[in-house]
């Protein structure tokens, strides 16, 4: 650049650093920024504020790290699931804005759905902390594991299943019974929506009786292009609603939102919907 002789901007050089920073981290806390830069946190959340209104920076609910926004990030980077987090996290917050409950943004792994986002629920009453970023669920057992089972393309569904059939435990079982997986296929398609097993509390392996958080869950996958990106829940006390009353009250609102995000992601992300196809996770 040439020399043009002018004073540096010191509000901007702190801002790009902040943002340089944020790159290097991924993700990063108010104190990480500041043992990152030496910047005052009073100063930090200015620029933090105003990169927020200018679409360069958001916070996860999940954990309050601040993160790049995706529109800062490389297009190679298609597998991380950031982006996602980004387009579903306000959609999930206005959600539970609505209906009070929380819900939780997941994606499948290898053997598992992973915990990318979740918010504190609105009830007064329910004071159950959000699992945390990277919590692993179980597949076969939860809603969102089971959602994602039942609209993934069937060549995806069989490699899953094959992973599944090697793990031992109980909560595994029936990834080896095709007349169990056909039903759960099926009946999922048809009501257009997941429920957690009966004997499922919230922990990986172990059955309600050993292990519960008192909740149920219904879930809806994120669709792109046939694929399931990932899947968006509702999640609530089972001692003060029951399965049928949070269907017939909020389930068009947890489809809404679902819809909101797919449309999102067509419309900010071109050279996804043109282009990806998933890798393995």
């Amino acid at each position: 650049m040439r020399d043009y002789k002018v004073k540096n901007v010191a509000v901007l050089s702190r801002a790009f650093e902040v943002l340089r920073v944020l790159q290097e981290m991924r993700a990063a806390s108010l104190h990480d920024l500041h043992l990152a830069t030496g910047i005052p946190k009073s100063s930090l959340l200015r620029i933090l504020a105003t990169a927020h209104q200018s679409g360069l920076v958001w916070q996860r609910m999940v954990d309050g790290a601040f993160v790049l926004s995706y529109t800062l990030q490389p297009r190679v980077e298609v597998d991380n699931a950031d982006w996602l987090v980004e387009i579903a996290s306000p959609v999930m917050e206005q959600l539970t804005k609505r209906v009070l409950w929380p819900s939780v943004l997941s994606v499948p792994r290898l053997d598992h759905v992973e915990t990318l986002e979740s918010n504190s629920s609105k009830a007064y009453f329910d004071e159950l902390p959000p699992n945390p970023r990277g919590f692993r669920v179980n597949m076969l057992r939860s809603a969102s594991g089971r959602a994602y089972l039942a609209y993934c393309p069937p060549q995806e569904l069989q490699a899953v299943l094959k992973r599944l059939r090697a793990r031992k435990g109980p909560g595994h079982a029936i990834a080896s019974d095709p007349n169990a997986i056909r039903q759960l296929v099926e009946s999922t398609r048809q009501r257009g929506y997941a429920t957690r097993t009966s004997d499922f509390g919230g922990d990986y392996e172990l059955a309600r009786h050993d292990s519960d958080d008192g909740r149920s869950s219904i879930a809806v996958p994120i669709r792109l292009k046939g694929h399931v990106l990932g899947c968006m829940n509702l999640t609530w006390r089972r001692d003060v609603a029951p399965l049928q009353e949070i269907v017939r009250l909020y389930l068009y609102d947890l489809r809404h939102a679902v819809v909101v995000v797919e449309k999102q992601i067509r419309d900010s992300r071109p050279d996804l919907v043109a282009s990806w196809t998933p890798t393995p996770h």
